[in-house]
């Protein structure tokens, strides 16, 4: 189905016309797969209850699901669960749901259509009801192979003692764990002592199929679909629309114990009906409150106060299979997580269950707390903010997920891309969720269709406006932004999709901008027109008309936006008269420590811009240098700073007031491995960076994992001198082929989230 890193996936028929294999080729396919010693027998208990047992009745002496077979047809091959040299010895049966998947039974004797009948029963839930479509029954005979819900049972062959048979779960089947009995049935019927009844003890997994176009979630590109669902490793965009960084991820959505713990959380930690299991908008939207444990002991702790006591910084962590397989075996929320972190698990959970998912990072993020569709910072007659007043933040950036899907439940051309968000913080309908919101109805300004789409268009539409005043009924605005709040909105695309000028241009290849699928152009009439449809039952609609007036002295704040840590900070202000007459311009400027969230932490430096008188055209600068010692011991893990100039022309009263916020650069770790690797071979890498910092590096360590060949392994680290270099040498066994990644990540009390990905490709 796929080239490249999915090659070699295969497919198989099914009645609801998922991309696959001919059905004819299954038996000769499956029967080359015997002579490899790939036959599965035994998979029922040894208490299992018989019924009627006597002389010559017909008996079950196996059942072989065809794991190898089915899996490989569903792309659920990958799963560790399915594959019993993997990880443990584990084997059971992954599929998706409208799609055929086949089974051999085995019997005592030959199978007796007129005499004897086989039925199976697929269970699900904790109290299975037909009427919920929750049990589900099947039999062989020729009139009753299908029941009302879509499912249905055919004979594909039959040899002496054996039947092959395919079952068919409809595309609207409850995604999660179904359990499996046969029973057969003697003529006469289902009374206890015409019956015998055989408990299969492992559960099937039913999934979701976007490969099966009558699935809610079907995506009919193939190469989205390896990204969206199959990819297990990722990058999740971070830092400042003005310096775009990644972190490597690895999301691991078929390693160890990933699907028992979302099926955990969807059997055990939701509210969610077991009826409504197959609807994607609900499991996406019950998601989205699942990993954060603010309602119901979800996944992550959130944690934005730099005090991780108890837990690991949000910094630290390389992927999601860690934070899940700890949160299945502990049944405790995993300490701690950020935005980023959340919509990582957000991802794993999804493409775990076969939901399209992708993270969207958004830059200059709003948080409109008031939900007036406006980012409002109050400043007093002296430039200084009014904490008080200022409740509205723009985060540097925000992370969050989009999945795919159709909407019956809103008017046509609402499908495709929607977004769900498990940052707790807003509750919808009385929990800390958010979603799914239909990118098109965000775009579009309709903010009234379920669910939360007006907190999304908030996000990444909301104008930005500064007011000099003492409360929302007595301020004058100093300035309005239109194109500030939602920039370079961000996500990794498919590596086959990208473009030869990017690489050629040394750009970042593998992302893609998707900030015109959230909003039209800036200051188009389309997007003008969604602000105002927005805005339409709102209560401030004269900020959103014409409020431009014409200003003669211009200021423009330039800040070094290239500058790494442990280097001096600069920045200057541009002063420039554009009148026919002098004028005197004074103000003030300060530089804080900021979270990624906007909200200040601790002031570096801060001084006046002493008054300055300009003749007509003339233009005057005030530059800053902010040596290392200032600002090092005041960072934050993001090593975010906020750099505020605000002024006042006399003459006029113009007022003018600015903000900058910079990211220190870090380094990255220099990866050095094989390009190729075998299973079972070991190899080594070596791993190292040198220490920016005018002091050691402390409590240092170094966070390593990749899908396929390492599970998440955290070394101690000694300390990293002054002008020395982290220098690690560690070894990988791969026990899975094809396109892996090595992810690290280096955190210290120093410095945090020092990271880096190195690809190997794994062959037999």
């Amino acid at each position: 189905m796929y080239g490249g890193k999915y090659g070699g996936r295969g497919g198989a028929y099914n009645r609801h016309e998922s991309r696959a294999r001919p059905r004819e080729d299954f038996m000769s396919s499956y029967e080359e797969s015997y002579m490899r010693g790939s036959d599965r027998y035994g998979n029922y208990n040894s208490t299992s209850s018989y019924y009627g047992r006597g002389t010559g009745d017909l008996e079950m002496s196996g059942v072989d699901l065809y794991i190898q077979y089915n899996t490989r047809a569903h792309h659920t091959n990958e799963f560790d669960i399915t594959d019993g040299t993997v990880y443990d010895s584990r084997e059971v049966l992954v599929v998706r749901r409208g799609q055929p998947f086949y089974m051999k039974i085995t019997l005592n004797q030959p199978y007796n259509p007129a005499k004897d009948n086989l039925r199976l029963v697929f269970l699900f839930g904790k109290n299975p009801n037909p009427a919920r479509g929750t049990q589900v029954e099947l039999y062989l005979s020729s009139d009753s192979r299908h029941d009302a819900g879509g499912w249905g049972i055919n004979i594909e062959a039959s040899d002496g003692t054996s039947v092959t048979l395919s079952v068919s779960a409809p595309p609207t089947c409850l995604v999660g764990k179904w359990y499996l009995k046969v029973d057969l049935l003697k003529e006469g019927g289902n009374t206890r002592n015409n019956m015998k009844r055989y408990d299969h003890k492992d559960p099937i997994y039913i999934l979701f199929n976007p490969w099966c176009k009558y699935d809610q979630v079907f995506m009919s590109n193939d190469v989205l679909l390896g990204e969206y669902v199959l990819n297990e490793t990722g990058k999740i965009y971070n830092g400042s629309f003005r310096n775009i960084s990644f972190m490597p991820w690895n999301f691991g959505q078929f390693s160890g114990k990933v699907l028992d713990c979302v099926m955990y959380l969807l059997d055990e930690v939701s509210n969610l009906p077991e009826h409504q299991r197959g609807d994607a908008i609900k499991v996406s939207r019950i998601i989205s409150s699942l990993v954060n444990s603010s309602d119901n002991n979800g996944v992550v702790v959130g944690n934005w106060t730099e005090r991780y006591q108890g837990g690991a910084s949000p910094m630290s962590w390389t992927g999601s299979v860690d934070i899940l397989e700890q949160y299945y075996k502990t049944k405790r929320p995993v300490k701690y997580g950020q935005c980023f972190i959340f919509a990582a698990v957000v991802a794993t959970v999804c493409r775990a269950l076969g939901i399209p998912v992708r993270c969207v990072t958004n830059y200059n993020s709003a948080h409109d707390k008031d939900a007036n569709l406006t980012i409002d910072k109050y400043f007093n007659r002296k430039f200084e903010e009014i904490e008080e007043l200022n409740k509205d933040s723009i985060w540097n950036f925000h992370v969050w997920n989009d999945v795919w899907m159709t909407r019956p439940d809103l008017p046509a051309g609402y499908n495709g891309w929607q977004a769900i968000d498990a940052t707790p913080q807003e509750k919808s309908k009385g929990i800390y969720c958010m979603g799914p919101a239909s990118l098109t109805a965000v775009k579009n300004g309709h903010i009234r269709l379920p669910h939360d789409a007006h907190f999304v268009f908030a996000e990444v539409n909301a104008d930005r406006i500064m007011w000099m005043g003492v409360s929302p009924h007595n301020r004058r605005m100093i300035k309005k932004e239109t194109n500030w709040v939602g920039q370079f909105m961000s996500t990794k695309k498919p590596l086959s999709l990208t473009e030869t000028t990017d690489w050629r241009r040394g750009l970042d290849r593998e992302r893609e901008d998707v900030t015109y699928q959230y909003k039209f152009k800036e200051g188009s009439p389309e997007e003008r027109a969604a602000v105002k449809r927005a805005n339409v039952h709102k209560t401030n609609d004269d900020v959103f008309g014409d409020t431009s007036k014409k200003d003669d002295v211009a200021f423009e704040l330039k800040a070094d936006n290239n500058t790494f840590i442990g280097q001096p900070l600069n920045a200057v202000l541009i002063i420039k008269n554009l009148s026919k007459m002098t004028r005197t311009v004074g103000g003030h400027v300060s530089i804080k420590s900021v979270y990624y969230t906007g909200a200040t932490c601790r002031e570096v430096y801060k001084e006046d811009v002493p008054k300055t008188s300009l003749r007509m055209d003339e233009d005057k600068r005030f530059q800053i240098e902010v040596p290392v010692r200032y600002y090092l011991e005041k960072l934050t893990d993001h090593c975010f700073l906020k750099i505020t100039f605000s002024c006042m022309v006399e003459e006029t009263g113009q007022a003018f007031a600015e903000v900058a916020e910079v990211r220190l650069r870090k380094p990255h770790i220099t990866i050095k491995a094989p390009n190729t690797g075998y299973i079972g071979q070991t190899f080594k890498v070596e791993a190292s960076f040198m220490n920016p910092l005018p002091t050691p590096l402390t409590n240092s360590i170094l966070r390593v994992e990749g899908p396929g060949f390492q599970k998440p392994v955290t070394y101690r680290i000694q300390d990293v001198d002054v002008g020395k270099g982290m220098n690690v040498t560690l070894e990988f066994t791969p026990v899975k082929v094809g396109e892996k990644e090595i992810i690290m990540n280096f955190s210290s009390d120093e410095l945090a989230n020092v990271n880096a990905a190195q690809p190997v490709y794994i062959h037999r």
